[in-house]
């Protein structure tokens, strides 16, 4: 089913809405490492191609790159999470500091923060392509004076702040547990929490909205949805009742979202845009950046849907860790309007 469309003025009007609110972002703080380099030749030592070195940039990834949007938006990122004293973390930490409050962030001794380097090779006159990833420090290991400092501090945050983010990228610092405990308090302010978790979906409960995406959902159910809207209606609904949220939001690549509400029927959005998605790493943080700050200036579900869309259409077609502004926003929402 579509509903009727929502009035472009309202959305801008939401747009407004976003800028000053704050948003406790809390989750795995990982950086995101991308080196690029030109192919030169085929090594003679093995099938793999030699690249003659070009540069290396460093992002913020996983929660910190939610938190970047959420600053891309106008609105307030506090983020609350670990980040260690190396190198990879102190560079973070720096980034993050630009635009974030990080008062919640807790950098326990000898702890490695996560890394993703990605390899990206191409000609000098051609797009860069990824070419292998390798992960550093994938699972997360605090001490509980650490985790019992952290748990504080984002408590102290979630209540000063508008909205809560959970960015559950699997490393094991997000505890479902608390989580629920910060949800009840916030539940009391009607300020939403949503939540996006890589492999754990169904440990969490009781949340303002979820946003998983296809590929997600077809692991939790052991399922293939594809073009079968059934099987993809059914994993929905079961989300919706098993996590109790209020919402789900499935993000299903070029094929757009799918948007379940208890006792609604489902809404589907077809893709933003051009459906020649250039990457998506961490396309779902913009999507649960956007439909947290929207759902925090008062939006239906529906609305916030759309506006996510509209994000979700525009860092698709950006290389790497990126974010989409408040301005690029209102272009997608006028563009589309015309």
């Amino acid at each position: 089913m579509r509903r009727p469309p929502v009035e472009p003025e309202r959305l801008l009007q939401l747009i407004d809405g976003f800028e000053g609110l704050r948003v406790a972002v809390f989750g795995d703080l990982i950086v995101d490492e991308f080196i690029y380099g030109d192919i030169a030749r085929v090594s003679r030592e093995a099938p793999v191609l030699i690249l003659n070195y070009n540069s290396t940039e460093l992002v913020p990834g996983g929660a910190g790159n939610a938190a970047s949007n959420v600053s891309a938006l106008g609105g307030v990122p506090v983020v609350a999470g670990v980040v260690g004293r190396d190198e990879p973390g102190r560079r973070l930490l720096a980034t993050l500091e630009k635009h974030a409050d990080v008062g919640g962030v807790v950098r326990p001794a000898g702890h490695l923060t996560p890394t993703k380097t990605r390899i990206l090779a191409g000609g000098i006159h051609s797009a860069k392509q990824q070419v292998v990833r390798i992960d550093r420090a994938a699972v997360t290991i605090v001490p509980e004076r650490d985790r019992r400092t952290l748990e504080s501090r984002l408590l102290k945050a979630a209540t000063r702040c508008d909205a809560m983010l959970v960015s559950d990228y699997g490393t094991g610092l997000v505890s479902p547990g608390f989580v629920a405990s910060v949800t009840s308090r916030l539940r009391a302010r009607r300020a939403p929490v949503l939540v996006d978790s890589r492999y754990a979906l169904l440990r969490f409960r009781g949340m303002t909205a979820c946003t998983p995406n296809e590929s997600e959902v077809e692991q939790l159910f052991g399922i293939r949805i594809g073009e079968n809207t059934r099987a993809l209606e059914r994993a929905g609904r079961d989300l919706l009742k098993r996590t109790r949220a209020q919402a789900v939001l499935v993000t299903r690549g070029s094929r757009g979202m799918a948007l379940f509400e208890r006792e609604r029927p489902t809404v589907h959005v077809p893709i933003h845009g051009s459906d020649q998605i250039a990457d998506v790493t961490g396309a779902g943080d913009t999507v649960i950046a956007t439909m947290t700050l929207a759902l925090a200036a008062g939006a239906t579900f529906d609305e916030a849907t759309r506006l996510a869309n509209y994000a979700g259409g525009q860092v698709v077609m950006k290389r790497g860790t990126a974010t989409v502004s408040a301005d690029e926003l209102r272009i997608a929402v006028l563009t589309d309007a015309r």
